[in-house]
């Protein structure tokens, strides 16, 4: 079975071909250009299909998309980073080009399919997964399927509050929002590892957190710190509500390993009840930048078995 997995992100584009057991045989990595909004995405989705169509025909596509979506319809609701998007029939559309049936879903969900069925959550019932990059999103997988709650969204951790003021996990712990945090901290303390990497290199400052770790830089520890702080306690509200079996982590920011885990898991333990204190597994992402396209190939074949189910 020949299937399509599109991954479209605020900064990522990415394209697949692979089966139902999410293995990538052939991808396209492509650069997202903002100030071109959606339209530019589909252009370049449009030229690139039919390209990757020439690998044979396909039985079916799954889209992770970066917003939140009417899974049941493959209907964009609205993008928060690009505009163009907002009530955009992304299924029909591609449907046409890639003359199979496409099945769309938030990006967070489908990352959090795939990490539950060919990642760090193989073998747990529940997974609650998070992807910490231009924005922050999440998914719940339980018994090997997506959660759904009411169209259009569920598992948005990002939109958690983190006080009563409105500020939400994303302001704090998205990359623009650790690039500020990075921004602030070499400007008050022009010193150290930190302050003399983005100095040379200024622009997506967050990227210069792991290598400044590596150099136990006591800046990076304190916003790596801080920014795994505010994401437990948003977290701690999913624990508290789902008490999933693992969470993972993913997304950009995953990539600085070891010091987020243990922060993260840290913070949980400040924050949940005793009882689940001894429950907390916080893993990160075993599929890194793959993880959208594997859990998209999942979602195409599931979607299209349950469809031929229906039928019959």
């Amino acid at each position: 079975m020949n299937l399509l997995a599109v991954e479209i992100g605020g900064t990522k584009l990415q394209l697949a071909l692979g089966d139902a057991s999410g293995a990538i045989r052939v991808r396209r990595k492509l650069e997202v250009a903002p100030g071109e909004g959606a339209a530019g995405i589909r252009a370049q989705i449009a030229r690139t299909v039919p390209d990757l169509r020439r690998e044979g025909p396909l039985a079916a596509v799954g889209v992770g998309f970066g917003g939140p979506v009417d899974w049941r319809t493959g209907r964009i609701r609205l993008s928060h980073q690009i505009e163009g998007w907002s009530e955009f029939d992304l299924a029909g559309w591609l449907g046409e080009i890639a003359g199979a049936p496409v099945f769309v879903d938030n990006d967070g969900n489908v990352a959090a399919l795939g990490e539950a069925r060919r990642g760090a959550g193989v073998g747990r019932r529940t997974v609650f997964y998070v992807t910490l990059g231009s924005g922050v999103g999440g998914g719940l997988i339980v018994d090997g399927a997506i959660y759904h709650g009411a169209a259009p969204g569920e598992a948005e951790i990002g939109h958690v509050r983190l006080d009563r003021d409105g500020t939400i996990v994303e302001d704090r712990c998205s990359g623009w929002a650790v690039d500020g945090r990075v921004r602030a901290a070499v400007a008050a303390a022009p010193g150290g590892a930190l302050a003399r990497r983005v100095a040379a290199s200024p622009g997506g400052e967050a990227r210069h957190l792991g290598p400044a770790l590596a150099e136990l830089d006591p800046l990076a520890v304190t916003i790596v710190q801080e920014t795994a702080g505010d994401l437990a306690f948003g977290l701690s509200h999913a624990m508290h509500l789902f008490h999933p079996d693992v969470i993972v982590l993913g997304g950009g920011l995953s990539g600085l390993g070891e010091p987020l885990r243990a922060a993260v898991a840290a913070g949980l333990r400040r924050h949940l009840m005793e009882a689940l204190v001894p429950t907390i597994d916080v893993r990160l992402t075993a599929l890194g930048a793959d993880v959208v396209p594997v859990g998209a190939l999942l979602l195409a074949a599931d979607r299209l078995g349950a469809a031929a189910e229906t039928r019959r």
